[in-house]
């Protein structure tokens, strides 16, 4: 799975465009994610996070990195060996497809807006 490119809004990823916050999976993606705390994320909003047990969990935070992570998460990424990368959206867009080659399972939750 590649993303081809990130707009403000807008992802395309093999050639599907999406215009909703999302989650990929290591075969799938989640469109239409939200957060109940908007721009605040927890624990609880990735709940495939405690399931699949990733080796690695990317945040875009956003074109702006309004998305804030919770003390809870970087807590559990830390006590379950799971690297956290949190960026804004354009960097966090090039962390995932670079980490495409190295055959990790990844998580990878982005907000496409602000």
């Amino acid at each position: 799975m590649r993303i081809e490119s990130y707009q403000f809004g807008k992802m395309v990823i093999d050639g599907i465009r999406y215009t909703h916050d999302l989650i990929i999976h290591k075969n799938a993606i989640q469109v239409d994610w939200w957060r109940r705390r908007s721009h605040h994320l927890i624990l609880a909003d990735i709940p495939s996070l405690q399931i699949e047990k990733p080796e690695v969990l990317i945040v875009g935070t956003g074109k702006f990195g309004l998305i804030k992570v919770d003390d809870e998460v970087i807590e559990y990424c830390n006590q379950n060996t799971i690297e956290l990368i949190i960026k804004d959206t354009a960097n966090a867009v090039d962390a995932f497809n670079d980490l495409q080659s190295s055959r990790k399972h990844i998580i990878a939750a982005f907000h496409l807006t602000c």
